[in-house]
């Protein structure tokens, strides 16, 4: 039920959030975590009450810091999760109801961008993710392992109603992701696509989202769970990578029909990467999704031109995407396919997570 304005229960003092207080550390869960007050709210931010939230294996990459990007510390982790509005900055431009305004009440969804400039070149292109004045939640401002969050009002997302908060809470991350990098593969319906890390979070929406756009989906990962999964959403073939173990490249070609055209990868693994280009067909595209802590990725140049390979990187979406990929779920054309779990949690999360052993997307509720 929405906390209207009129009968939420007072905004408490503390909370309990996970926070990140050193790298390869575990989170410290605190229960007395202070709750930013409304009157500290600047105009075009909100404060939002969380329902729950998503664990992404960015969440875990910024507790390790083992990107080259790292977060400062202490921080809030969490980037991805579903709450109400309960508090909206003084001075912030106040429009009617269904106008696209954010209102108290209003169930939204938070990201990976918390905000960005709207000004620059990239805003103006819809490239927000390259816009050098991001901030990012769980990163750069406290994210969504709590239980009050600050956002902006420009960057949340309306969450449509026929959708479940815990199903709408990986659309805004990992479901985002890999639709916009669907859009960018320019792949075309009837062809041929290459999901590795098709059983994880962003690979089984992957495989929904690429069903819904005409792709015939090879998955690509290992474990009778998401081999099992990842066929009943659609996948038309499986290869489970440690069993092709050095025949991977040629078992890929041999069930896509000499290779296939695109290859969105999903996994957080440097391997995958470099064995796509070996059984891509010619002219075939790579879309880097996932992000490996600190490998290289490497190509040589005669597979690269020879083979006239295209090799995109993507990174999340923006707004418009975000509400495309929820509006599709809300369709019923992609599901998230979830367990959920308490904020306590998060640390045996992780260690799953790194073992290779979550089948869809962990949710921690509230």
């Amino acid at each position: 039920m929405s906390p209207s304005s009129t009968t939420q229960p007072p905004i408490p003092s503390t909370q309990r959030a996970a926070i990140i207080q050193k790298f390869t550390h575990p989170l410290s869960i605190l229960s007395t975590h202070p709750v930013p007050t409304p009157s500290s709210l600047l105009p075009n931010q909100c404060l939002v009450k969380m329902e729950c939230t998503g664990v992404c294996h960015s969440d875990l990459h910024a507790r390790n810091g083992d990107w080259g990007r790292t977060p400062t510390l202490p921080r809030v982790g969490g980037h991805e999760g579903v709450g109400w509005v309960v508090a909206i900055g003084e001075g912030t431009v106040q429009g009617e109801e269904g106008d696209g305004v954010v209102q108290l009440g209003d169930r939204v969804g938070l990201k990976w961008l918390a905000s960005t400039c709207l000004r620059c070149e990239f805003c103006r292109n819809g490239n927000e993710s390259s816009c050098a004045k991001q901030k990012v939640h769980g990163y750069t401002v406290d994210g969504t392992f709590a239980e009050y969050v600050v956002a902006w009002v420009d960057y949340v997302t309306p969450i449509p109603d026929a959708l479940d908060s815990r199903a709408a809470t990986a659309m805004l991350c990992a479901g985002l992701t890999v639709y916009k990098g669907l859009k960018q593969s320019n792949a075309r319906a009837g062809e041929w696509i290459a999901i590795p890390g098709a059983g994880g979070g962003l690979g089984h929406l992957a495989i929904q989202y690429a069903v819904m756009m005409g792709l015939r989906v090879l998955a690509i990962d290992t474990t009778p769970a998401k081999r099992s999964l990842a066929l009943s959403l659609g996948a038309e073939k499986w290869i489970d990578f440690k069993e092709s173990g050095e025949n991977l490249v040629r078992d890929v070609i041999a069930a896509t029909d000499g290779g296939p055209h695109v290859a969105l990868v999903a996994a957080g693994a440097a391997l995958p990467y470099n064995q796509a280009p070996y059984y891509l067909r010619p002219t075939g595209t790579l879309v880097a999704v996932g992000l490996p802590a600190g490998a290289p990725f490497e190509v040589p140049f005669g597979v690269l031109v020879g083979r006239e390979l295209k090799v995109i990187g993507s990174a999340i979406g923006n707004r418009q995407d975000a509400i495309d990929a929820l509006s599709h779920a809300a369709r019923g054309k992609v599901k998230c396919h979830y367990t959920t779990r308490k904020l306590e949690d998060v640390e045996s999360v992780f260690a799953e997570m790194t073992e290779g052993k979550i089948t869809g997307r962990i949710i921690l509720d509230f």
